[in-house]
């Protein structure tokens, strides 16, 4: 027997089954293989559409004349199932794994096969190789994964990022290793981001005539950065004084969350992810969601109310782009998490000081100034396709969801 981790000038067969998939083949192959003796160095398997495609690269049978039985009998067995077989000769194992290691996921709706070998040559153009192809979901986007070595991430990332945009779709791109894997907190912005809704809209819809057309343009021109949040915050906030608390339960129950939302949330609990959200809106809407979904963090303006009405004013700690990232550090802090394994996510100009901050930032259906500066951008309406930028397949998800009887 051969030492398996002393393969580099050790002869080596690489032994090809491909074929219609049925139970058994992996077993038997080997089954087949073990009567010579051999050790195996590296397997790989792959099932598409029903059919099989099962390498085996294993050490050269010592004795003589066996390399030669083991090649007919091998294409006997194969011949058998209705298989074909191919074997090479070679020497030692894989070829090392080129320094600068990176996953690289892409998004498509749909994913084209234009898109695909442009993403392919970009890689290559960058000085990358790709290792592995592998699918994480097929709907509702068509998800998949390259493992790509030789280059680094920040050399690969801009580059990849410039054919997202001219390929339309969503590519993030994030270095390989353990810390992938790692315990990592997520903040989100909650306007547009985990809802649907701009919540000091809804309230704007209840504060009469034309104010809720006034909340809107001011909303708009602050997330495209032309206005100074703060000021924009208190001169929508003003819109609604006079109005009665009880306004706060109707909005409440107005807030739609985002397709996906639920998914996401429930999936990163189960992975020990900690959650959080940070929002320019207020505290008596993004309590109630996190209470509702389970949330570790939440912070926001807070509405002033005296007497059972709304002032008109915002009190407390102000929530604004600055504010969103020292939150974020806040929450890493407290829930012992380095900075470098946190992930934001989020849509307007008032997120980028967030998504800047943290390891990976995510640009959600984002304001064009926002995809550009952010590591990366999802830009379809299901916020859990972030699972896939994590590693979690689609099946991952609906299996743990089957579990416990839980879905959206």
């Amino acid at each position: 027997m051969n030492d398996v981790s002393q393969t580099v000038n050790v002869p080596t067969l690489l032994v090809k089954i491909f074929g219609k998939d049925r139970p058994g083949i992996t077993a038997g192959l080997f089954d087949t293989l073990a009567a010579f003796g051999v050790d195996v160095v590296d397997i790989e398997q792959v099932v598409t559409r029903g059919r099989i495609v099962l390498c085996a690269l294993v050490t050269k049978p010592s004795g003589r004349g066996l390399e030669g039985e083991l090649r007919s009998t091998v294409h006997n067995w194969a011949e058998s199932l209705k298989l074909q077989a191919e074997i090479i000769s070679g020497i030692g194992d894989n070829r090392p794994r080129g320094e600068g290691r990176s996953h690289v996921t892409v998004l498509g709706h749909p994913l084209t096969a234009e898109a695909t070998a442009a993403i392919a040559a970009t890689i290559t153009g960058a000085g990358g190789n790709i290792d592995r192809i592998f699918r994480l979901a097929k709907y509702p986007v068509t998800a998949v994964e390259f493992a790509v070595s030789g280059v680094a991430t920040d050399t690969l990332r801009p580059a990849l990022s410039v054919e997202a945009r001219a390929r339309g779709v969503d590519i993030a791109v994030v270095a390989a290793g353990l810390h992938r894997r790692a315990q990592r907190l997520v903040v989100m912005d909650v306007d547009s981001t985990v809802i649907q809704d701009e919540v000091i809209e809804l309230f704007a819809a209840h504060a009469g005539t034309g104010a809720g057309e006034k909340v809107a343009e001011i909303t708009a021109a602050a997330m495209r950065g032309e206005l100074d949040f703060e000021q924009s915050l208190h001169a929508r906030v003003a819109l609604l004084a006079g109005l009665d608390e009880s306004v706060v339960d109707k909005v409440r129950a107005e807030v739609r969350l985002t397709a996906g939302a639920r998914t996401l949330i429930r999936t990163l609990k189960r992975l020990g992810y900690q959650v959080g959200v940070v929002s320019g809106g207020f505290t008596q809407v993004t309590d109630d969601l996190k209470e509702r979904l389970g949330l570790d963090f939440a912070a926001a303006n807070t509405l002033e109310i005296i007497d059972g009405k709304l002032t008109g004013r915002v009190t407390g700690e102000l929530v604004d782009r600055a504010g969103k990232a020292r939150l974020l550090r806040r929450f890493a802090e407290q829930a012992g998490v380095p900075l470098g394994q946190t992930v934001a996510i989020g849509d307007g100009a008032n997120d980028l000081d967030m998504l800047n901050a943290a390891g990976l930032g995510v640009a959600f259906n984002a304001k064009p100034v926002v995809r550009q500066a952010a590591d990366t951008a999802v830009n379809v309406p299901f916020l859990d396709t972030v699972l896939y930028l994590l590693g979690v397949t689609r099946e991952e998800v609906e299996s743990a969801d089957e579990l416990d009887g839980t879905a959206d």
